[in-house]
């Protein structure tokens, strides 16, 4: 960092927030109230949060978590904020410069990069306040509304600014990458400012998420690169099995040991064949592994998944689905990227190398690629096959996941989609995962072409209720 420029900089932004023309207007707090309907869709209420460029404490203030910092430059707007938010620690402050003796849940830069001094010296220094676990939300100006910002400045519809930095999304992502961040979402918002009568909710609701060029606001999540030297972690395959005798024998030798120790748990779902029984016979057969046979007391795959999650003990939870036409031998994989920090939540893909002849019927495979197509829009994430079985998360997040799934309800009979969906709700950095997908070579599939793709619509479109149009 310049110390010269940056210090005329940082003394120029001050001096202006001290100042009287740094007081909000109607139409800013209005535009603040608006904000914070997004922010708190991304926040967990328990979480600890830090907003770096507080001002007087407006957006913390219509947030609802209890654990809140703030630091500014202004030594006014920081008086204000302490009493506003007696609650709250706030201290005067560059980002810059930034030294606090603890991590947070959640760093806020909501339009600090717009008067940052150096932004990626910023984005550096905020890492010595953040976990491995901490997202950083950030939002800035969309540079195509710089002329109607500009003229509603010269209107007096908002406050007076110094001149700012005006970046773009992929200048954004850079800045995160040279300063050891790595991007989870982006999500355009606003095409309204305003409320207009009412209008604006339903213009930023339904209109906004397709004219994403067209938002005032930028929010992206970001978290710290990971340290990819890995940790060794204990696992728990989940085996949800029904109708599946035939694929049992010599299942946990195909299974590699991961991590510290491997458990295996198969739940049985009601079958009408020996499933149950050829379970039993590989308890007794491989007292090497750590074997656990459950029968699930409810119906359909999600149940068997969650079932087989509430008895695990290891630190990374895996699903494989019993008929094996993911190959066993394909979990370090997803092994690897867990523990490494490359992801959160590893999702396995079947479309990008080739399949056996018979391993999904033409229509399924177009199935497939439409839903990923829509999910990726919708949770914001891109997502090649959101309908493979083999999905990997952290305990801790599955916990976390379970703790908030009133948030869409008890919806999912299949589980792939509550743990995807419960994983953006976290912020989760999902990885796509390539597998080899095979032929079934005992039993007939599951799945209900057409009853089941009706369900996986209305699962669709309760996504976008809750996370695109809000």
């Amino acid at each position: 960092m310049n110390p010269f420029y940056s210090q005329n900089r940082l003394d120029a932004v001050r001096a202006h927030f001290e100042g009287p023309g740094a007081t909000p207007t109607a139409a800013s707090r209005a535009y603040r109230r608006v904000l914070a309907h997004y922010y708190r869709n991304l926040i967990p209420p328990e979480a600890s949060i830090l907003e770096i460029g507080c001002g007087q404490g407006d957006l913390l203030a219509l947030l609802p978590n209890t654990d809140i910092t703030g630091v500014d430059l202004s030594p006014t707007q920081i008086a204000a904020a302490r009493q506003r938010l007696p609650h709250g620690r706030f201290e005067v402050q560059a980002g810059e410069t930034l030294r606090l003796d603890r991590t947070f849940d959640v760093l806020i830069l909501s339009e600090t990069l717009n008067f940052s001094a150096d932004v990626q010296v910023l984005l550096e220094t905020i890492r010595s306040v953040s976990s491995p676990r901490t997202r950083l939300i950030l939002n800035f100006h969309n540079t195509l509304w710089r002329p109607v910002l500009a003229v509603a400045e010269l209107m007096g519809l908002t406050p007076a600014s110094p001149q700012g930095n005006w970046l773009s999304r992929a200048d954004a992502h850079n800045l995160l990458v040279l300063a050891g961040w790595e991007t989870v979402s982006c999500q355009p918002r606003l095409l309204s400012p305003f409320p207009l009568l009412g209008l604006g909710t339903g213009i930023n609701r339904f209109l906004a998420p397709f004219f994403p060029w067209a938002c005032l606001t930028i929010l992206m999540v970001a978290r710290p690169k990971p340290d990819t030297k890995g940790e060794g972690f204990s696992v728990s395959v989940i085996i949800p099995a029904r109708n599946e005798a035939g694929n049992m024998a010599g299942m946990p030798d195909r299974i590699p040991t991961m991590g510290r120790s491997t458990e295996l748990i198969f739940v049985e779902g009601h079958s009408r064949d020996d499933t149950w029984e050829q379970i039993q016979l590989l308890v007794n057969k491989h007292p090497d592994r750590t074997i656990i046979a459950l029968r699930q007391s409810g119906t359909g795959k999600g149940n068997a998944v969650r079932e087989g999650f509430d008895r695990a003990t290891g630190d990374i939870l895996m699903i494989l689905d019993a008929d094996l036409t993911v190959p066993p031998e394909e979990l370090p994989k997803f092994y690897n990227v867990l523990a490494s920090g490359q992801a959160e939540f590893a999702n396995g893909v079947r479309l990008v190398y080739p399949m056996e002849k018979q391993a999904m019927r033409f229509l399924n495979m177009c199935a497939n690629k439409f839903f990923s197509l829509a999910f990726s829009w919708v949770l914001g994430q891109p997502l090649k096959d959101t309908l493979c079985g083999t999905k990997v998360l952290f305990r801790k997040d599955y916990e976390a996941i379970a703790r908030n799934r009133s948030f869409f309800g008890d919806f999912d009979p299949f589980g792939d989609f509550d743990l995807l969906f419960g994983a953006c709700r976290l912020n989760l950095k999902i990885t796509d995962i390539p597998i080899r997908y095979r032929e079934r070579t005992y039993g007939t599939t599951n799945i209900q072409r057409w009853r089941h793709g009706w369900l996986l619509l209305k699962m669709l479109v309760l996504a976008a209720r809750k996370l695109k149009f809000v």
